[in-house]
């Protein structure tokens, strides 16, 4: 149950966003954060657990001033319609499916974000470091969370595949249906702190929502038997409270995760490439047959894998292509 006399604490407020609403300001307006994103209206929360639904900000530009999941806007007190989207400590955001000339917003002001791969056929560590890149690029927290051990006899196989893309990355493992199991992930869910899921269809992210919350409010469906994949479950963004204090945003499952204006992320993620490829003799060096090529020489030492390369190429490739089509729609 949500406490009557729930503070603006509560819901995850802190001096980034009390210093942006002026004196003058504070006398019609009040905060809210925005719990849950429908079709042509948000869901939001207030001080002594106000709830009520309004429409978005008229005139409203994505990414800018359109409200996501787990923004804070200002109201006003008269009328009640939102004004504006208070600065945001961080934004989750991809190309959109089908339209490379369009951002999606994904979430915003998390403070932690679950990585959510499951212990079967599915498991695939480059979609790990797709969803690696994403957090590392807007500054948020990863903790990789494995699912479905209990289908596995060699679950630390998986925990040292994951481990390995990034030193010291936090991985855990739990049985998403066991409470026990998933107390292990309570340590980032207190008062106040908000924790985005991240990770394909079926992996059992809404089962660990459901664990966490001691509730079986959320849909689940059974995995395909045949590839170890999911049947999409989550259709609605939105923030459920936990037991701990915190929230949680159960996010739908990415289908495709392309990524854009995200080359810090890569850069964090394959910092070894990085690295090795400014001693490279040229400076605009492609790694293919130049003279003096750092990465060719640590592919042939061992020291760097040709697999791990192809990923690193591919992405860099993908986020460039992207981000170029993206500044292109904005200058007209």
């Amino acid at each position: 149950m949500i406490s009557t006399n729930e503070t603006l604490e509560d819901l995850g407020w802190d001096t980034h966003f009390s210093d942006q609403i002026s004196l003058d300001e504070a006398a019609y307006v009040h905060p809210v954060r925005v719990m849950a994103v429908h079709r042509g209206k948000i869901a939001i929360a207030g001080e002594g657990s106000q709830r009520f639904v309004v429409p978005y900000i008229q005139g409203a530009q994505p990414t800018d001033d359109h409200p996501t999941v787990g923004d804070w806007l200002l109201i006003d007190n008269a009328t009640l319609l939102p004004l504006r989207v208070l600065t945001r400590l961080n934004l989750f955001k991809r190309r959109a499916p089908g339209d490379p000339r369009r951002e999606q917003m994904i979430a915003a002001n998390v403070d932690t974000v679950f990585i959510v791969a499951s212990c079967n056929q599915d498991f695939s560590v480059a979609r790990l470091e797709r969803y690696l890149v994403l957090a590392r690029e807007v500054g948020v927290h990863p903790v990789v969370v494995l699912t479905k051990i209990d289908l596995t006899d060699t679950p630390e196989t998986f925990a040292a595949a994951a481990r390995a893309i990034e030193p010291g990355l936090l991985v855990e493992m739990v049985d998403g249906r066991e409470p026990s199991s998933v107390e292990r992930l309570a340590a980032w869910c207190g008062r106040g702190k908000t924790v985005a899921f991240l990770g394909s269809s079926g992996v059992g992210k809404s089962t660990l929502v459901n664990t966490l919350r001691g509730s079986d409010s959320i849909a689940t469906q059974a995995i395909r038997a045949n590839d170890g994949t999911g049947r999409h479950t989550t259709t609605v963004r939105e923030m459920h409270r936990l037991e701990h204090g915190g929230w949680l945003l159960d996010l739908p499952g990415m289908r495709e995760l392309q990524l854009s204006e995200a080359a810090s992320g890569i850069a964090e993620v394959f910092d070894d490439f990085a690295l090795t490829a400014q001693e490279c003799q040229f400076s605009n060096c492609s790694h293919g047959v130049e003279p003096g090529c750092a990465i060719r020489a640590a592919i042939a030492s061992g020291a760097l894998t040709s697999v791990r390369f192809d990923r690193w190429r591919s992405l860099a490739a993908e986020e460039t292509d992207n981000a170029s089509r993206l500044a292109k729609r904005r200058s007209r």
